[in-house]
């Protein structure tokens, strides 16, 4: 059997997404097909509301969704892995750690 060569992606980006958008709020979801990050800004400060139906008082978080990423399956281990490597780097560089119940080796694909 012939080995494959090796792959490198060629990654460029347009000055209207280099600089970025400022999220600190993210809802991960899925469907068959594709896992969805939708990276969200709050807006405002929390506040208490009570439920219309049930009188039961909840904090209610503003926020604005800045960016919808889709990825199909087959990715998300791969992000899982850079995300636990670049965590690990940042760990190391500054001295800080994770907080408690979120550590651990990403599950292999």
């Amino acid at each position: 059997m012939t080995e494959q060569p090796e792959t490198r992606f060629q990654v460029e980006i347009g000055p209207d997404v280099e600089v970025g958008v400022y999220a600190n709020f993210v809802s991960i979801w899925h469907d068959a097909e594709t896992f969805t990050l939708d990276f969200a800004a709050v807006t405002r400060p929390p506040f208490p509301v009570e439920d219309a139906e049930t009188g039961e008082e909840y904090t209610q978080v503003p926020t604005r969704i800045v960016s919808r990423v889709k990825v199909p399956p087959s990715q998300v281990f791969e992000i899982m892995r850079a995300l636990n490597t670049q965590l690990a780097a940042w760990e190391q560089e500054t001295g800080r750690e994770r907080p408690g119940g979120l550590g651990g080796d990403v599950p292999e694909a």
